[in-house]
């Protein structure tokens, strides 16, 4: 899928991926170091917790689009993503990011609604060539 990606849907063992949870900006290190103390004298110290992290997240110069249906019909969409970037003189790299604005446990599959976007940067190849 792509140019040059290895990633395949249907292989979820190969998956690497990260859930997001968007905080406000006044929320400290401090903060989540004493969230998490809290949680873990409530729940206990559960697996989960250790893999959970206070990020900054900046992806810089971005394609984005809405994709409506199921998950498993996104390829499609990226591989659209990709084509629009590569005709205005860009390439797709990085990770890409999804903003879910359905449940799935709800809508059904073909009206769900995801925002797609995609780190770009210009495409070096393209500009050397002069084209």
């Amino acid at each position: 899928m792509g140019r040059g990606r290895g990633f395949q849907i249907d292989r979820k063992d190969n998956w690497a991926y990260s859930m997001l949870i968007l905080q406000p900006d006044h929320i400290t290190s401090a903060m989540f170091i004493e969230a998490l103390r809290q949680l873990r004298k409530k729940k206990g110290d559960q697996p989960a917790f250790g893999r959970l992290r206070l990020e900054s997240f900046h992806e810089g110069l971005s394609i984005q689009t809405m994709h409506i249906g199921p998950y498993a019909s996104e390829p499609v969409t990226i591989e659209t993503m990709d084509a629009y970037a590569h005709a205005h003189g860009y390439m797709m790299h990085g990770k890409h990011h999804e903003i879910y604005l359905g449940n799935p446990l709800r809508a059904q599959p073909e009206k769900l609604k995801t925002i797609l976007r995609h780190p770009v940067k210009p495409d070096k190849v393209r500009e050397s060539a002069g084209t």
